[in-house]
């Protein structure tokens, strides 16, 4: 039979070819050129006996279990959640700004701005909450929330009532996407994460680019009940958004190590399962008590803020597109109202047809920063192709590949930073600053909510600068995080330094 050795925390430790394909295939830290140690711990060997009762055929059917389960509700909410954002556009041109005097000076901006001040602020407490509280009421109880906010800005006859309800907004949804990020991360390995985080935002994003056909419809019902056309939009998406969030108290479960009953889907065996591969994989699983200084200790780590950094540049592209497209497909390309509304959807189902493909690719080859260098080559291109061509058709070319490339770096930089950092409190810290600095409360949103402004119509040109400026910071962060994760590997393979507290960790390039 044939043998190949493996690195292990023990001495020399001789296994089957079969043995290594799943060590590689869960922990992803596989060097042939580590030093040869021939003895496993006592936990690793547990862990992987625990794997090895399960057949292969069982284990793929314990996974996809696992996904039918988490990510169509998970997704389904974010989708509301990305709804909920692009809805203020699509009721800015249904009505809003000439009803609720939105566009004298910087009165639209400020109502896409007041929101994140008060999520950025709420950020950390709210993603702790969400491991004391539990994920299926947390983040269901954050969906309900929503849509009592959406029904209430159907109602508002000043612009200051909805500036203010989309500030108590803030603080209501603060936990949400960091939330999300974290649930997400403690049901899979790190080579199993950027095929999820690219279905579930493919799901979302999808989804979301038909927001604009159904505000269209909902415009239709201008003059119903006496209301608007715009406040329609507002008004039903609010009950489309509390059905999810109904949904998610029924079908979303709870963290795999729960004792609860909710995640009954699992019997005990293959929960023990799913926390022994995990724990192979980075040996993080099960979860320690909670210690402040511990806690606030991890804003010493460089790395985890420029992961926030290249969250916040493809934020500020993403969300540039979200608040504004809009708006540049009738004033800048001059399209009719109901084909700005329209064309929207296009480009993302396109971008999430990418995104997938990306995620398969970046778990197969396990690599991440040479997609995101990709994606941000593909902005770069895209951006001044939008802008500088002449003729709609070309223009919204350059929408295509622009879109194409910020959206696809958004799970792209999610599951580069899931795969360097290990620990559960780490990376509850590492969510809620990954998404403080760049997601969809952060400084990213904050800078997409002001980059273009209304001055600034027909050709926007101080936003396009900006979101080009923020691809060229993303590039240089991400190969200066490249060097520096191969250096330390390289030190880690010889001994002379231990990764994220355990020594068969390696970080992922």
């Amino acid at each position: 039979m044939t043998t190949a050795v493996t690195e292990t925390s023990g001495e020399d430790r001789f296994v089957t070819h079969h043995e290594e394909e799943q060590i590689v295939s869960n922990s992803g830290h596989w060097d042939e050129n580590s030093p040869v140690k021939n003895e496993e711990s006592q936990a690793m060997q547990e862990h992987r006996a625990t794997v090895g009762r399960f057949s292969p055929q069982d284990q793929k059917r314990i996974i996809q279990r696992i996904d039918w389960r988490i990510m169509p509700i998970v997704g389904a909410m974010f989708c509301i959640c990305l709804l909920d954002r692009a809805n203020l556009g699509a009721a800015n041109i249904a009505g809003m700004a000439q009803e609720l005097g939105l566009n004298e000076g910087m009165r639209y901006s400020i109502i896409t701005l007041v929101f994140f001040p008060t999520y950025i602020v709420f950020e950390i407490p709210a993603t702790l909450l969400i491991r004391w509280v539990s994920p299926r009421l947390f983040l269901s109880s954050v969906v309900m929330t929503w849509a009592v906010i959406l029904i209430g800005a159907g109602f508002a006859h000043e612009w200051q009532v909805i500036a203010g309800l989309r500030a108590i907004l803030g603080i209501l949804e603060a936990g949400f996407f960091p939330g999300c990020l974290y649930f997400l991360s403690t049901w899979y390995t790190r080579y199993e994460m950027h095929k999820r985080y690219s279905m579930w935002y493919f799901i979302a994003s999808t989804l979301t680019s038909c927001g604009g056909i159904l505000a269209y419809g909902l415009m239709q019902m201008h003059g119903t009940a006496g209301l608007a056309g715009w406040r329609w939009i507002f008004i039903m998406e609010g009950v489309i958004t509390a059905a999810v969030g109904l949904a998610g108290y029924v079908f979303l479960v709870g963290f795999p190590e729960s004792k609860k009953r909710y995640r009954y889907f699992l019997s005990d065996a293959e929960v023990s399962f799913v926390l022994a591969r995990i724990n192979l994989d980075r040996n993080d699983a099960e979860i320690t008590s909670f210690n402040l200084r511990e806690f606030l200790l991890h804003t010493f780590d460089l790395k985890l803020w420029l992961f926030g950094l290249i969250y916040c540049f493809t934020l500020v592209v993403g969300y540039s597109f979200a608040y504004f497209l809009p708006i540049i497909l009738l004033y800048k390309l001059e399209f009719s109202l109901a084909a700005a509304q329209c064309l929207v959807a296009p480009p993302y189902f396109l971008g999430g047809l990418v995104m997938l493909g990306q995620g398969w690719l970046g778990d197969k080859y396990k690599t991440r920063a040479p997609i995101i260098l990709f994606n941000c080559l593909l902005t770069l291109v895209g951006l001044p192709v939008m802008t500088w061509s002449r003729g709609a058709s070309s223009q919204y070319v350059g929408v295509f590949i622009a879109v194409i490339g910020a959206n696809s770096n958004i799970p792209a930089a999610m599951a580069y930073q899931a795969n360097n950092i290990r620990g559960h409190w780490k990376r509850a810290f590492s969510s809620a600053t990954f998404v403080a600095l760049g997601g969809v409360g952060g400084v990213g949103g904050i800078a997409g909510a002001l980059v273009f402004r209304s001055q600034d119509a027909p050709t926007y040109l101080p936003g396009i600068y900006a979101c080009i400026t923020t691809q060229v910071l993303t590039a240089m962060i991400v190969i200066y995080l490249s060097w520096r994760f191969r250096r330390d590997n390289k030190a880690a393979d010889v001994g002379a330094k231990v990764i994220e507290g355990d020594t068969a960790f390696r970080y992922t390039i």
